[in-house]
């Protein structure tokens, strides 16, 4: 099983590369959505990542793929720029559960 990237920079791209993940650039809804496609048709591919903002272009079909396939799994990654509250849901949600604070 692998992982596969979904992005919509070189830099994320790229440092997913060094980790031996390969992917896609894709900056268009059409784009993403083929890119999705072809990942889930993929039997070898287990895990999607996918950046922020290639999300908020396609969320309709991730939205689908999570709710009908088991697989892939589809996890949302803050781009270089920074996420959009992830890490301080997670924060949070670590507080909550253990009392510890990030």
């Amino acid at each position: 099983m692998k992982f596969f990237l979904i992005s919509d920079n070189i830099d994320t791209k790229m440092g997913m590369r060094i980790a031996g993940i390969e992917g896609v650039i894709a900056h268009t809804a059409e784009e993403v959505s083929k890119a999705l496609s072809d990942a889930a048709d993929d039997k070898e591919t287990a895990v999607v990542l996918i950046t922020e903002k290639c999300s908020e272009l396609c969320h309709e079909k991730i939205y689908d793929i999570k709710l009908n396939s088991r697989r892939p799994l589809i996890v949302e990654i803050p781009d270089r720029h920074g996420s959009n509250g992830i890490s301080q849901s997670i924060s949070r949600y670590i507080e909550e559960s253990i009392g510890i604070k990030l």
